[in-house]
């Protein structure tokens, strides 16, 4: 067993449940803020005298930002704390959140943006090593479900959301509403976290990237790569397809999409019974489903009634994976989750921007179909990665 298992009976036995839930909590928050530029583009832009375009830069800002800090967090962090470490990525949230909503020009609202950014690749790099300190090892699957269906959650009301208060209140109005939401997850975080001290459990030496020597890591880290890629070149462009393919109404529209989030955030509640009785099927069939999806929507896009069946099919299956994936980092990693789980952030932040770009590239220039047709073929190559990687670990834990 590793070093951070090998802690005594009663820490592994305790569960910190009420801790797990503050962390959802956050989640939740983060990832509300990082989503909410979605619905007040067009206000932010008008205030601050820029272009949507330029205001739109502000979510891909906090993707990078993101990305940078998953991949130098352990090393940045050191021996800190990971209490500590937790609670300074939260109180990074709120004072993002306050900068925007303050923002007298469009620099400071950048900088609030990119702000968030390094808050979520903290927390998310820091959420598998976190849940292995909080529960028993058979429940981590369990509590990363619960971290995702604060994720989840706020995907689904995000928007709407930030629409609804950008409309009542002013988008600073809807951003500041984040700042309180961030205090009550540090206050809570505070009291139901444990100290999680680093000091008898140091990373092994060396970067992110050395994991990548790994056969096993590179394997599973690529077919999480190539798995996102395959998503969101589709689901990017999900929304024209509804509009010129299904020919659906805004408030039709807005039904679609909430049905793809209300599926999602219950697959994340179910996706821990799979992956207790099928861990690598449950990773392997993911992606097989939703390739059939692809094609299916290819066959049937003109029908409402099958579409909307097909995309609650296909959010209730892709917003769980990433469950699955997270619990790969923790059970493939469990005395390196925190710079497995930087360099999955990386991966995830990576292949969601090159999986859009090459799918809008396909829909720009050859249509809908083959940007759909991209994706199905991405998705089976991360089934057939997926399966390999698990040829890979079964072969390992075989002959250990």
């Amino acid at each position: 067993m590793t070093a951070i298992l090998n802690e005594t009976p009663a820490r592994q036995m305790r569960a910190y449940w009420s801790g797990v839930l503050a962390m959802t909590l956050c989640a939740f928050a983060l990832v509300a803020s990082e989503f909410m530029p979605v619905s007040l583009l067009t206000p932010v832009s008008h205030d601050l005298g820029v272009s949507e375009g330029l205001a739109g830069l502000g979510m891909a800002i906090s993707g990078a930002f993101a990305v940078v800090m998953s991949l130098s967090l352990s090393t940045l962090a050191g021996s800190m704390n990971r209490k500590y470490l937790l609670l300074g990525m939260t109180v990074l949230m709120a004072v993002s959140g306050l900068i925007i909503a303050l923002a007298p020009n469009y620099p400071l609202y950048m900088a609030g943006r990119a702000l968030i950014g390094v808050a979520i690749g903290g927390f998310w790099s820091l959420s598998a090593a976190t849940a292995i300190r909080l529960v028993p090892l058979h429940q981590v699957p369990r509590a990363l479900a619960i971290f995702n269906g604060g994720n989840a959650l706020a995907t689904v009301v995000a928007a709407p959301l930030g629409s609804w208060l950008g409309s009542t209140i002013g988008w600073r109005g809807a951003f500041f509403c984040l700042v309180p939401v961030a205090l009550i997850a540090f206050v809570w975080q505070w009291f139901s976290l444990p100290a999680m001290s680093t000091e008898n459990n140091r990373r092994r030496s060396g970067s992110v990237f050395s994991l990548l020597k790994t056969p096993l890591v590179a394997k599973g880290m690529a077919a999480c790569g190539i798995f996102f890629m395959g998503q969101f070149a589709l689901f990017t462009y999900v929304r024209p397809f509804l509009e010129t393919v299904t020919v659906v109404s805004a408030p039709i529209l807005s039904l679609m999409l909430l049905i793809i989030g209300v599926a999602g955030f219950i697959g994340t509640l179910l996706i821990g019974t799979f992956l207790q009785s099928g861990f690598y099927r449950t990773l392997i069939v993911i992606p097989l489903v939703m390739a059939l999806i692809t094609a299916a929507l290819m066959g049937f896009g003109h029908s409402l009634t099958a579409v909307a069946i097909l995309l609650g099919i296909w959010g209730l299956v892709a917003t769980a994976a990433p469950v699955g994936w997270w619990t790969w980092v923790a059970r493939t990693l469990p005395d390196d989750a925190e710079a497995g789980g930087g360099l999955m952030v990386a991966v995830v932040q990576l292949s969601l921007a090159l999986g859009s770009t090459v799918g809008g590239l396909a829909f720009d220039y050859s249509g809908w179909q083959t940007t759909f047709a991209l994706s199905g073929a991405l998705l089976i190559t991360a089934a057939l990665l997926a399966f390999f990687t698990s040829r890979n670990d079964t072969h390992n834990r075989s002959s250990s």
